[in-house]
C-alpha cells in the first residue's frame, strides 16, 4: 500500500463515522421535521397529508410573529453583549501586567458550565418586583426603575435574553482570548514602537485580525439566541401571555401540549431555514478577505 492509498484510508477511517454520526444526529431529524410539516399528525394517529396548510396557518398566527421579533431581540443581545463585552475582558486578560488573570478566566467561565436551570432561578430572584436585587439598587440610588422586570410587556424577552446572554458569554470569551494569543507579539512591538496608544493598538491590530474568529463567534450567538427555550420555560413559561414566546417555545407548545406535531414541525422548519440562512449570509457578509501574517 502507497503513502497516497494509506492517508486516504485514514482520511476515511476518521471522517466516515463523524459523518454517519451527523447524518443520524442532524441531517435525518431535519429531513424528518420537513417532512412532518405537511402533515396532520397528533403524534398517535395515521398522519393526514395537509400541503402547505401549516405554512399558511403559521402566517396568520400571532404567535408566529411575536416569536420570530422575540428571536431577533435574543441575538441581537447575545451578539452585543457576548461579543462586545466578550472583546473587552478578553484584550483585558491578553494584557500579561494584570494579576490574577488565571483567575478571572476561570471565574468568567463558570456561568457557562452551570445548569441553565439554576441560572435562571438566580436572575428569577435579581429580577423579582419585590425585594430582588436589581430593583433594590434602583431604590438604593434613587432611581425611579424599579418594575417587574419579567412580566412587563417590554421588558421580559430582554431580561430573558440578558440571562441567556451572561450565562455563555464565556465561551466567546475563550473563543476571542485564544485568537488574540494568536496574533504574533512582534505586530504590537511595533505599535509600542510607533508610540500607539493601547486601545488604538487593540482597534487597529486586534480588531481586524480577529474576523474570521468573529465569523464564528457571530454565528453561534445568532444561532443560539434563536434557538433559545430553556430560560424562557423556565422564568417565564413563554408568558404573561406570548410575549416571551420563541420559535423554539411554540415549536414545543404546538407539539408537546397541543399535540399538533406537523404544526410545531412547520415552526422548527422555519427555524432551521433561518439559522441556516443568517449562517449563509454571515459567511458571505464577514471576513471575506483573509488576512495572512
Amino acid at each position: 500500500m502507497t503513502s497516497r492509498q494509506k492517508y486516504n484510508l485514514a482520511l476515511l477511517v476518521f471522517t466516515v463515522p463523524t459523518l454517519l454520526f451527523f447524518t443520524v444526529i442532524v441531517i435525518v431529524p431535519i429531513i424528518q421535521t420537513f417532512q412532518k410539516s405537511f402533515f396532520d399528525w397528533d403524534g398517535l394517529t395515521p398522519a393526514t397529508f395537509i400541503g402547505m396548510d401549516n405554512y399558511k396557518r403559521l402566517l396568520t398566527d400571532d404567535d408566529f410573529w411575536v416569536s420570530l421579533k422575540n428571536g431577533l431581540i435574543f441575538a441581537f443581545v447575545l451578539v452585543v453583549y457576548q461579543m462586545g463585552l466578550g472583546t473587552i475582558l478578553a484584550i483585558a486578560l491578553s494584557n500579561k501586567s494584570i494579576r490574577g488573570r488565571k483567575f478571572f478566566k476561570t471565574s468568567y467561565f463558570i456561568p457557562v458550565v452551570l445548569s441553565g436551570v439554576v441560572v435562571s432561578q438566580l436572575w428569577i430572584s435579581i429580577y423579582n418586583a419585590d425585594g430582588g436585587l436589581l430593583n433594590s439598587i434602583f431604590s438604593a440610588l434613587g432611581l425611579d426603575y424599579q418594575q417587574a422586570w419579567l412580566s412587563g410587556e417590554h421588558t421580559s424577552i430582554w431580561a430573558i435574553a440578558f440571562t441567556n446572554a451572561w450565562q455563555n458569554m464565556g465561551v466567546q470569551l475563550v473563543l476571542i482570548y485564544t485568537a488574540i494569543k494568536s496574533i504574533p507579539e512582534h505586530l504590537y512591538e511595533a505599535a509600542k514602537i510607533d508610540g500607539a496608544p493601547f486601545w488604538k493598538t487593540h482597534w487597529k491590530i486586534t480588531i481586524p485580525l480577529l474576523g474570521e474568529t468573529y465569523k464564528f463567534c457571530l454565528i453561534i450567538a445568532i444561532t443560539g439566541g434563536l434557538n433559545a427555550f430553556q430560560n424562557m420555560f423556565v422564568m417565564t413559561n413563554g408568558g404573561p401571555g406570548n410575549i416571551s414566546y420563541t420559535l423554539t417555545f411554540m415549536m414545543y407548545k404546538a407539539a408537546f401540549r397541543s399535540g399538533e406535531y406537523g404544526y410545531g414541525s412547520a415552526a422548527s422548519a422555519i427555524l432551521v431555514i433561518e439559522c441556516l440562512l443568517f449562517t449563509i449570509l454571515i459567511n458571505k457578509l464577514v471576513a471575506r478577505e483573509k488576512i495572512s501574517y
